[in-house]
């Protein structure tokens, strides 16, 4: 990462008391939610704003290459360059934080022009690969938007990824009664079109309201 672990730390400590950022555990069997604190990306938290947080430097588009619901091969680096793209780890199994972020991404993304809708990427990396199959993604984003790109594979490539941008996830552990666990960071990474860098991202619980104030400058490669 671009920080020492100390400043790492100091940082982390900061947007915790501010958002309560965490690492989501949710059980898709009883719908239960906790939070455990874990390090946050690497940012300055001097910029720290409702919502969005800068990173400061920017960070690089992941080297990211899995399967979308469609079952092609997909390079998110490659395939989304030069887009405006929004990069979200989750898994589709989720009871709220997971649709509820989708959902509001897609409600504030219709709000946009259809150029720049056109050239937005909204991108979904499941945390939880074994159940997400494409056929299961597909189903599942095309009933929130079916523009958005759904990914699923190895889930030590999935984890690797996550961490390169200071984002922590856990395997999914399933329990004696059936019900599976995923633990999985919670932030919406936005890169931009210029250099296709993330310059921000935004925590878990950002309002649809922000998202679409924010993405008119985001698609033109602007810090909102």
């Amino acid at each position: 990462m671009h920080t020492s672990s100390a400043r790492r730390s100091a940082v982390a400590t900061a947007l915790v008391a501010t958002f309560g950022l965490g690492l989501a555990a949710c059980d898709g069997a009883s719908g239960s939610q906790s939070a455990v604190v874990v390090s946050t990306p690497s940012a300055d938290s001097s910029s720290v704003h409702p919502g969005a947080v800068t990173l400061d430097p920017p960070d690089a588009k992941p080297a990211l290459a899995l399967t979308d619901q469609d079952g092609h091969s997909y390079d998110l680096a490659k395939q989304t360059a030069g887009h405006p793209t929004l990069l979200y780890f989750g898994y589709t199994h989720c009871p709220d934080v997971c649709p509820t972020t989708m959902a509001d991404l897609a409600q504030a993304a219709r709000g946009l022009p259809t150029a720049e809708r056109r050239s937005l990427r909204v991108v979904f990396v499941s945390t939880d690969p074994t159940r997400d199959t494409p056929r299961g993604l597909k189903r599942w984003l095309g009933a929130i938007d079916p523009r958005f790109i759904g990914l699923t594979g190895d889930f030590t490539t999935v984890q690797r990824a996550a961490k390169s941008l200071g984002v922590g996830i856990s395997a999914p552990v399933k329990h004696k009664d059936g019900s599976v666990t995923v633990s999985h960071g919670a932030e919406v990474f936005a890169f931009s079109p210029k250099d296709d860098k993330a310059h921000l991202f935004y925590t878990s619980g950002t309002s649809e309201q922000r998202y679409a104030a924010d993405l008119p400058e985001i698609v033109k490669g602007e810090n909102p």
